[in-house]
């Protein structure tokens, strides 16, 4: 958050926390996979569900910053914020593809 904490224009908020509350019960239930030592090829299908579950937040996330920050930037006119806006944007994307 540091910098950019606080703001205040994420639309769809809501949507967001239940789903990293969903993605945190999956965590959970994939720990007690492993410690009950369920088979490796289960867990693995859990694991792509989780990471599934977190690239459709990151994606959404994404859209909220290139319709917010992005836009607003652009609109006042200040091309250096809009292109800052968009290199995070950008390098955002960047760490999705590799990750």
């Amino acid at each position: 958050m540091g910098e950019h904490a606080g703001h205040g224009y994420i639309e769809r908020k809501d949507d967001y926390l239940t789903r990293l509350r969903r993605i945190e019960g999956q965590a959970r239930g994939l720990q007690r996979m492993v410690e009950e030592e369920k088979y490796c090829i289960d867990i693995l299908t859990q694991v792509s569900a989780m990471t599934k579950a977190l690239h459709a937040v990151s994606i959404g996330l994404l859209e909220e910053h290139m319709n917010h920050c992005v836009v607003n930037a652009a609109r006042a006119g200040d091309d250096a914020e809009a292109r800052t806006k968009v290199t995070e944007a950008v390098d955002a994307i960047a760490r999705l593809v590799r990750s």
